[in-house]
């Protein structure tokens, strides 16, 4: 018989609902293949990191996966940047706003700001690899 695993309650009451739904099932997770662009950066404070791959077809993002290490704010702002720019132009993608990033996650408590930061990071210097 499986054991069902729970979010402990601190945990529960530090982060919203659907930033604990990204954390506990990301979309987009991995490597795109033949990706036209790729970024790793690392936040120099805490140690996460973020890579981003991209394909892009006809100036839209067809494709864009993350891999992440570090805090559970980070691996879900990891995963919902994907949801937010999977599909959108690659200037659109350039317009995104980091706020939108922890509205997707439901918000992010003051000490997890840098995840957001880390992510547009991510996401700026991989679209820099694209002409446009």
């Amino acid at each position: 018989m499986l054991a069902r695993v729970r979010t402990p309650r601190t945990i529960v009451a530090m982060y919203s609902q659907q930033l604990l739904d990204h954390f506990e099932h990301p979309r987009n997770a991995g490597e795109a293949a033949n990706p036209d662009a790729s970024a790793q950066l690392e936040n120099p404070a805490c140690g996460d990191i973020l890579k981003l791959t991209m394909k892009v077809v006809e100036g839209c993002v067809a494709e864009i996966r993350f891999l992440a290490k570090g805090c559970v704010s980070t691996m879900a702002c990891g995963s919902a940047l994907t949801e937010l720019v999977k599909g959108r132009t690659v200037e659109a993608a350039r317009r995104l706003r980091r706020e939108e990033v922890v509205e997707a996650v439901g918000g992010l408590p003051e000490a997890s700001a840098h995840a957001s930061h880390l992510a547009m990071d991510a996401l700026a210097a991989v679209l820099k690899q694209i002409e446009g």
